[in-house]
């Protein structure tokens, strides 16, 4: 597979939670080695989509770099850089906004799942995001963007933007393709029919990568299994314990298979301390290097700012290449 350039980003949600590690930033960190233009942009455009007190958003976006920078990402190896720092992201949203149909919008699940939480009423800004990152992703010229299951559909209207404008103006956008994480969806521990969420308002649903050892363990000790003490990875009829393979496996790095030969004899009580200790200490390194990220407000500042500007540089070719095209 040749990759020309990576693309992704995240939203400011303060400290990320452990499906948010091991379905992306774990990814993220492995690509910087692996490809030489690579950017990750703390999405800052995007959470206006759901309202936010404005204090509390600056303080999720320090601290939602410093756990990423915690996790393994490196600026000197990527373009780490807050969305809003670069207007030609908004700029080129308006331009692509013009070349898509409303009905299309329409059909994607996360408007008819989010408008929910706004009273069935919803705002432009809900409906139109997904152009937004479109333009996101065009904006670099992004040949390849980490994406988990839940965006696959978002990543397809990306390519058929792409492919509209290179009809309308001729061949100049690269048509993106997916990179899609090979971790299983990490679920709910409260309930393993959803995907674990920070919007859970269920506090023992969901581990955030900076829990202390007793908060990871009480949350495991409280996970929803079923009446079978057996350990077995079956995810359509022992759902809540196949979470907790999963899990296990990810952050070891084991297979589903030497999982379950190592969890052998144990019942399902016992397994979730094992899980628990696994968690803990994967992430007690991260966790003590993110408090000490947090203290240095200025230093996680300047990175997003360094990175915006190295970002401009790259997007502003690109995007007066695109006003010409359009006849600005």
């Amino acid at each position: 597979m040749v990759v020309d350039r990576i693309f992704s980003g995240i939203q400011p949600t303060g400290t990320p939670h452990l499906g948010n590690y091991l379905g992306a930033i774990q990814n993220w960190v492995n690509l910087q080695e692996e490809c030489s233009s690579v950017l990750y942009s703390i999405m800052d455009m995007h959470s206006l989509t759901l309202p936010k007190e404005p204090a509390v958003l600056r303080q999720n976006i320090l601290d939602t770099t410093a756990a990423i920078l915690a996790c393994g990402i490196d600026p000197k190896k990527c373009f780490l850089f807050r969305q809003s720092l670069v207007p030609e992201h908004a700029e080129l949203a308006w331009i692509l906004g013009c070349l898509t149909n409303v009905p299309r919008l329409l059909r994607l699940p996360q408007w008819k799942m989010k408008r929910g939480s706004q009273n069935n009423e919803g705002t432009v800004g809900l409906l139109t995001y997904p152009v937004l990152q479109a333009a996101d992703i065009l904006l670099y010229k992004s040949t390849h963007v980490p994406v988990g299951e839940d965006q696959v559909l978002h990543l397809e209207l990306a390519q058929d933007i792409a492919q509209h404008f290179n009809k309308k103006y001729g061949e100049f956008f690269p048509v993106p393709k997916a990179i899609l994480s090979t971790t299983k969806k990490i679920k709910s521990l409260r309930d393993p029919a959803v995907k674990m969420s920070k919007s859970d308002p269920q506090k023992l649903a969901t581990v955030n990568i900076a829990d202390s050892p007793d908060e990871i363990v009480l949350k495991f000790r409280k996970a929803v299994t079923d009446f079978t003490s057996e350990v077995t990875y079956d995810p359509d009829s022992r759902p809540g314990v196949s979470n907790l393979v999963s899990i296990h496996a990810a952050v070891t790095g084991l297979s589903i298979k030497e999982v379950l030969h190592q969890s052998a004899g144990l019942d399902t009580a016992h397994y979730k301390a094992v899980v628990a200790e696994s968690v803990i200490q994967k992430f007690a390194p991260i966790r003590n290097e993110i408090k000490k990220l947090q203290e240095d407000k200025s230093h996680l500042i300047k990175v997003l700012e360094d990175g915006a500007e190295k970002a401009k540089e790259l997007a502003a070719p690109i995007y007066q290449e695109i006003r010409r095209l359009v006849g600005f």
